[in-house]
């Protein structure tokens, strides 16, 4: 189960749509939430995605537990950068349901530059390092900027079409192929038998980043005929070579994008469990040839490092005398507020562009109607620009009581300050009588 995809969306939700049709386990809407609908054989369950993620973070305490022979208990959390405020509020509330205590939630391209000290050796100067982070569901790249050991997300792209998954599914569809050469018998719409190549073409494509070859051994595969085949890593390349491109164009794309070329990147980054085949390495070569290539860290192991880095840096920077300043966040989505122009129309004012480096401070003046007693500020988030939907709004902040007045209108000026966690801290006053609210909205975006 791929339990980021729906957590904290709603079903509307683009991506969350996507999982659901694609889902094999039933995902169904209950109460206004998404809910895993398993059958147990004797009773219906509904099972919410928060859920899961808390088992999925109890099991690694327990994990952890029996590593280190005591409890853990603090954590930082890596997130994706598209993230927004309730995927990541729903993912800390897990962790804590689960017994964590959550010091922070990083992105994941900043864990991947902590995991491997970049802006740390050198305190000074300035370079641009690219991120490329192949999972088994998604293919992401970001491009950095180190400055003074600071960090900065320049731009980001995400492909939920890419990831390790497809190569294996690519690679089982090639066994059902020969299966069917051999014996004469299609076994694509078997769900067993494909569940059986699956498993196979998952076990021979990790070796396949080893060795050159792997044997394929399926014992009845489909009415009681055994199966046997040896891929070799030049068919497997063969096989996957048009998403070894897409991976390829999708880095070009987002140079192209950032208004870079190879040459202004300094260093590229590997990260994610797919990001170690070699034939996608030798491709992402061909493209910076003249670039470190860094990969010396397990590729699934580099934003745990992080994410651990992190974590020590937290828990240790009062005896290690490490400034809190070693990297710089920034906002993952549009930050708008809503007001309403002179035709009556409402309208969206981005307050912090995404890719905002935090910590962040605005300011913004929101004009009302003397006539009335009471003003809102309402603050949503969103992927575009200058527009927002209504199930994106996160906060508002209200003055009441007001005193009205009989002609003009009355300034509200809003304060908003957006800390390096993504906390955000709003303060309304009204200029006129100095009455004010405050919230604090613990994470923003």
């Amino acid at each position: 189960m791929k339990v980021k995809q729906i957590l904290g969306r709603s079903s509307d939700d683009p991506q969350a749509q996507k999982y659901i049709t694609e889902s094999k386990c039933l995902v169904t809407e209950k109460n206004g939430k998404l809910r895993y609908e398993i059958d147990t054989g004797e009773e219906t369950k509904f099972v919410n995605p928060e859920d899961v993620a808390r088992l999925i973070f109890s099991k690694m305490k327990e994990t952890a537990h029996s590593v280190l022979g005591s409890d853990a208990n603090d954590a930082v959390i890596t997130v994706p950068f598209d993230f927004g405020e309730k995927q990541k509020n729903a993912l800390g509330e897990a962790a804590r349901a689960a017994g964590f205590n959550v010091l922070r939630l990083i992105h994941e391209p900043s864990a991947a530059l902590l995991a491997y000290g970049i802006g740390q050796d050198s305190p000074t100067g300035k370079s641009n390092i690219l991120v490329f982070k192949l999972g088994g569901t998604s293919l992401s790249v970001s491009v950095m900027e180190v400055n003074s050991g600071m960090y900065r997300v320049l731009s980001t792209s995400t492909d939920d079409n890419i990831g390790g998954t497809r190569f294996t599914e690519t690679l089982a569809q090639y066994l059902a192929s020969e299966f069917q050469r051999s014996f004469k018998h299609d076994v694509r719409g078997n769900a067993r038998a494909m569940m059986k190549l699956m498993n196979s073409a998952d076990i021979a494509k990790h070796s396949l980043s080893t060795l050159g070859s792997a044997n394929c051994f399926l014992d009845s595969l489909y009415e009681g005929q055994d199966f046997d085949c040896n891929v070799s890593r030049a068919r497997f390349e063969l096989l996957c070579s048009p998403l070894f491109n897409k991976c390829i164009e999708a880095i070009r794309a987002l140079l192209k994008k950032s208004g870079f070329t190879a040459d202004d990147i300094n260093k590229v980054v590997l990260c994610g469990g797919s990001s170690r085949i070699p034939r996608l390495q030798q491709l992402i070569k061909d493209l910076f040839p003249a670039v470190e290539l860094l990969n010396s860290i397990p590729p699934d192991e580099v934003i745990p490092i992080g994410a651990a880095i992190e974590a020590g840096i937290l828990i240790g920077k009062e005896n290690l005398l490490v400034e809190d300043s070693l990297k710089i966040e920034c906002s993952a989505k549009d930050i708008l507020v809503k007001g309403v122009d002179e035709s009556g129309a409402n309208s969206f004012t981005v307050l912090f562009p995404s890719g905002t480096p935090l910590p962040a401070r605005r300011q913004h003046t929101l004009q009302a109607p003397g006539s009335i007693s009471s003003v809102c500020l309402e603050l949503y988030e969103s992927e575009g620009k200058n527009s927002a939907k209504g199930e994106n709004k996160f906060a508002q902040v209200i003055l009441q009581d007001l005193d009205k007045k009989e002609n003009g209108l009355r300034d509200i000026l809003a304060v908003l300050t957006m800390k390096r966690d993504g906390s955000l801290h709003v303060t309304c006053t009204d200029q006129e009588t100095g009455k004010c609210e405050a919230i604090t909205i613990e994470v923003a975006s």
